[in-house]
């Protein structure tokens, strides 16, 4: 695709950056059906194709031309705004699933440019004042663990008075669990992150403890968001000042000896693997920020690695007693990071007994923050992925990120958990069941 960009942005670094990466699209459409927004509305604007056009328009200025479109384009959803609002009307519509990059044959970096996109289209469109209001409030609580704590805690007490719309939102209350005492010679850090700790307190908990079983000491760092929500929201100087804080806190962690940057929730790990990239023009960072990024390891590679490594006993003892489970792929692990069959290859070597789920490249509707900026297409999309999810009748649903855990159980008639919960689970039952034998 040529691109030729208007003189405001020909001497702008993320026009240019984004001119690079148009270049290697040629609007084949393969992605177009890999797109959840496109399969739910029907609309090429709202599939990668079409949101590529868009940002092409906009960096050349021009409206698109009815005559020079591909004839799969329709122009229902154009009328009435101008190019800049069309632009930031279906990127905001789009989950950042990029399941379209999976099945790219020229492989467009269709997540970078989207947050190219979204940047630009940010500085030349206002947006209306409740907008404007929902999305400060977002990034002004859901980032900061403590300030997301007070509000969850005073949503589950009113909870009762509230409208069914928002009382359905609300996640039920989960302990927290006991962290292995035990120290290990070898030592790998766990992120903590923003909202995990509150919605989810018990899935750092189980990693710790099947990690123990690996001889490895699990060290909680972080309690701030990874960045990842301030990015994905056009706010990229607030994302690259939470990124410096977190790097300054993980560091002499990782010099003192750490393995690892161990992340259970996909879609950090997602992001903090991009630190490298997204830091690299800073002079005080971008070392550090590239080793951070170096040594990030999803919860499902360490065990999957160490595998061999755990105990004989709790393996050849674990009995999964064929219990039915659908595994609900995260966009940020299959598309994201790449770790397709990872948590599947873990979960079916420990006995569960994995149920078949069509149309596994689809997003669940959570993305982040979609679900509460998108709620209309995030239940919609919600309603689809767990009709997939449950028709084989599983017992329960598992699934790698807790921003899909908390959509999902919030219409699932199954419980839904973080996978590593399962297998911890298994293990204990196991142990428990091995020292009443003895």
């Amino acid at each position: 695709m040529n691109v030729e960009l208007a003189a405001t942005y020909q001497q702008e670094p993320l026009a240019r950056e984004a001119e690079g990466l148009l270049g290697a699209c040629i609007q084949c459409g393969q992605c177009t059906f890999r797109c959840p927004t496109f399969r739910l509305l029907q609309d090429e604007w709202d599939g990668p194709r079409g949101r590529i056009f868009l940002i092409k328009q906009f960096l050349e200025q021009q409206d698109p031309d009815p005559t020079k479109l591909l004839p799969a384009y329709t122009l229902s959803t154009l009328a009435g705004r101008n190019l800049a609002e069309n632009l930031q009307y279906h990127l905001d519509r789009c989950l950042t699933c990029r399941s379209c990059e999976a099945v790219c044959p020229e492989g467009v970096k269709y997540g970078r440019l989207l947050d190219i996109g979204r940047e630009l289209v940010e500085r030349e469109v206002p947006r209306p004042s409740a907008q404007r209001f929902k999305r400060w409030v977002i990034r002004s609580v859901v980032p900061y663990r403590q300030r997301f704590s007070a509000l969850l805690w005073l949503g589950r007490r009113l909870q009762p008075l509230l409208p069914e719309a928002y009382r359905n939102k609300i996640p039920k209350l989960r302990a927290g669990q006991v962290w292995p005492q035990q120290s290990h010679a070898r030592r790998m850090l766990v992120w903590q992150g923003c909202v995990q700790p509150e919605l989810a307190p018990e899935i750092n908990a189980a990693t710790a403890r099947v990690l123990d079983r690996l001889g490895i000491e699990l060290v909680p760092v972080g309690s701030a968001c990874c960045g990842a929500i301030d990015f994905h929201m056009a706010e990229p100087a607030q994302a690259r000042h939470a990124m410096r804080k977190n790097i300054d806190a993980i560091w002499p962690l990782l010099e003192d000896g750490a393995e690892a940057l161990v992340l259970t929730a996909s879609g950090c790990g997602t992001h903090f693997r991009d630190y490298g990239t997204l830091l690299r023009n800073d002079p005080r960072y971008a070392e550090k920020a590239q080793k951070i990024a170096d040594s990030v390891r999803d919860i499902a590679e360490v065990v999957d690695q160490e595998w061999a490594s755990l105990e004989q006993s709790a393996v050849a003892q674990a009995d999964a007693g064929q219990q039915r489970i659908a595994f609900q792929s995260s966009c940020s692990l299959q598309h994201g990071q790449g770790l397709n069959a990872a948590v599947e290859r873990i979960l079916k070597r420990a006995g569960f007994r994995l149920m078949p789920v069509q149309y596994g490249f689809m997003c669940c509707g959570a993305a982040g923050t979609y679900s509460l900026l998108q709620e209309e297409l995030a239940s919609s999309l919600r309603e689809q992925k767990l009709k997939t999810l449950l028709a084989a009748r599983p017992e329960k649903i598992v699934t790698a990120n807790v921003g899909c855990l908390a959509h999902l159980e919030g219409a699932s008639p199954v419980p839904v958990e973080h996978w590593i919960n399962a297998l911890d689970a298994l293990f204990s039952t196991t142990s428990v069941d091995s020292s009443l034998a003895a």
